[in-house]
């Protein structure tokens, strides 16, 4: 018998070939073992407004005009936000940088272009 790869959603050792698949018993999760794990991160990457694939240390361009909340200046187009680092946040808010003139806070990857 040959040696299965663990589930990548669960990591469980049971997994068993269903056709062309492979299938894990304890989170019923399929995928195909032909695709590699780097077209999976590709998938799940975050991507800009461009569609550019963002990583952490990245700078980024603000490309509209945003209010914030406790704020009476808004965030202006053309923004530079430095060194990001990319979160898995609540409600898309998938980027985590300081602004200058404004402090921390979290960004969605739509309303950013890297610089």
């Amino acid at each position: 018998m040959s040696e299965l790869p663990p589930c990548p959603k669960c990591q469980c050792e049971y997994t068993y070939e269903s056709g062309a698949l492979l299938t894990c018993p304890e989170c019923s999760h399929e995928w195909n073992p032909a695709e590699t794990q780097e077209d999976s991160y590709a998938a799940a990457a975050v991507r800009d407004s461009a569609g550019n694939v963002l990583a952490d240390g990245d700078d980024v361009t603000i490309i509209k005009d945003m209010k914030v909340k406790g704020s009476s200046a808004p965030l202006k187009v053309g923004t530079k936000v430095r060194n990001i680092r990319l979160v898995d946040g609540p409600d898309g808010h998938n980027i985590d940088a300081k602004v200058d003139g404004f402090g921390p806070m979290n960004l969605k990857s739509s309303i950013v272009k890297k610089a």
